[in-house]
């Protein structure tokens, strides 16, 4: 590529256009890189420039200095880590005779799929750890290589917790205190199971509680569209669209009604 003409009236001539592509690719695949460390890379790359030079390029592109480009949100850091991101947490709810359960939950960020791992009366430093070890090994089963698991500060988290799945390789990332959002997906998978499921539930003890939650795992993991990962499911992608007009025109749904008819499943009939 030709460079630009030059020099400019009363100044030094203007960057080679190639080298200006450099820098700023440079700076936007390496975010915490200052100008003088991409001049170095320059010089590696045999292209001299003076360090004011890039600084210049830097500053007429409207590019901020690299501590204020390279500060991370919490963001960028869901989407970056998405593909081997959990989240944990407890809810309450209450059952006819007026016990209080606490029920354990954990999602994948990357497919939204949910594990339902129990409810229990008394979430004890001795459950929760059970809880964790059940986890290891079903992710085992799973291949499932997640590498980072996001909760809250919740008292009912012991320490050991957080020791069993550091051990299996997973780094426990605490949210911050009294805010939610930091956990979003999961909140509002308990807001969902709260909407479609709980509240619309009566639930007579402990036993129907965990059958029913089964139910609805089983049910949202398998069948449930879901925004987050554009209408497909956790475990099935979308079916191709129906093109054929012919079929269009004599389409024959049936409904399965699920938990009494709490939750619908609509299938082609065979």
């Amino acid at each position: 590529m030709p460079p630009d003409p030059g020099p400019t009236a009363g100044g030094r001539p203007r960057t080679v256009r190639s080298i200006r592509a450099l820098v700023l690719r440079l700076v936007r695949e390496n975010p915490s890189w200052g100008y003088r460390r991409v001049h170095g890379e320059l010089l590696v790359l045999g292209v001299k420039v003076a360090p004011s030079t890039v600084w210049e390029i830097l500053q007429d592109a409207g590019i901020p200095p690299a501590p204020e480009r390279a500060s991370s949100t919490w963001s960028d850091f869901l989407r970056s880590q998405a593909d081997v991101l959990l989240a944990c947490d407890f809810f309450e709810t209450v059952t006819l005779s007026g016990a209080r359960l606490y029920v354990f939950t954990v999602i994948e960020h990357a497919n939204r799929q949910i594990r339902v791992l129990g409810a229990t009366a008394h979430p004890t430093a001795a459950w929760v750890t059970q809880v964790a070890k059940n986890l290891v090994m079903d992710l085992e089963d799973a291949d499932c290589r997640a590498r980072f698991m996001i909760r809250d500060r919740d008292g009912k988290f012991p320490a050991l917790f957080d020791t069993i799945l550091t051990n299996a390789g997973i780094e426990v990332v605490l949210s911050g205190v009294r805010i939610p959002r930091m956990n979003s997906i999961m909140e509002r998978w308990v807001q969902t199971c709260r909407h479609e499921l709980v509240d619309r539930t009566l639930i007579w003890n402990h036993h129907h509680l965990l059958r029913a939650l089964r139910e609805f795992e089983q049910f949202y993991n398998g069948h449930r569209p879901h925004q987050g990962i554009a209408n497909a499911r956790p475990l099935h992608p979308l079916p191709p669209p129906i093109t054929d007009p012919g079929q269009i025109a004599r389409l024959d749904i049936r409904k399965r009604d699920r938990l009494g008819g709490i939750l619908h499943e609509y299938q082609h009939a065979a």
